[in-house]
């Protein structure tokens, strides 16, 4: 089993950044991808962004790119979202995922799920 653990959502100003951080722990020698995903009311949880555990190679959805960055520290089995330019649309409770397949990085297949840490952007 692996346990993820969210933390740095909160409040901000529209055009303010936020930082999210989340922490694998346990069998994380599965783990070849980590992604970030959110949800906001009423809507259905949507990919927001990911990274695979033995490359570089980071995606986005289109809504994020060149706003958000996705890295990790593998060192740490921790991955983080730094999110900048902040909109009101971007409300929404943010979930940490990982996955013991590399592929499929965009969908909701993904095996472990934290906890989820809210964001909250005021106009």
């Amino acid at each position: 089993q692996v346990q993820l653990v969210e933390s740095g959502g909160g409040l901000v100003q529209a055009g303010g950044s936020l930082r999210l951080s989340c922490a694998a722990s346990g069998r994380t020698f599965e783990l070849a991808a980590m992604g970030w995903f959110r949800q906001a009311p009423g809507k259905e949880r949507e990919f927001v962004a990911s990274t695979r555990k033995s490359a570089t190679l980071t995606y986005y959805a289109d809504s994020v790119k060149g706003r958000f960055t996705i890295s990790r520290d593998n060192a740490k089995n921790t991955v983080y979202l730094q999110m900048n330019s902040l909109e009101p649309g971007d409300t929404a409770v943010y979930y940490c995922a990982a996955k013991k397949l590399s592929s499929g990085l965009r969908t909701l297949e993904y095996d472990y799920w934290g906890q989820g840490t809210q964001v909250t952007v005021s106009s």
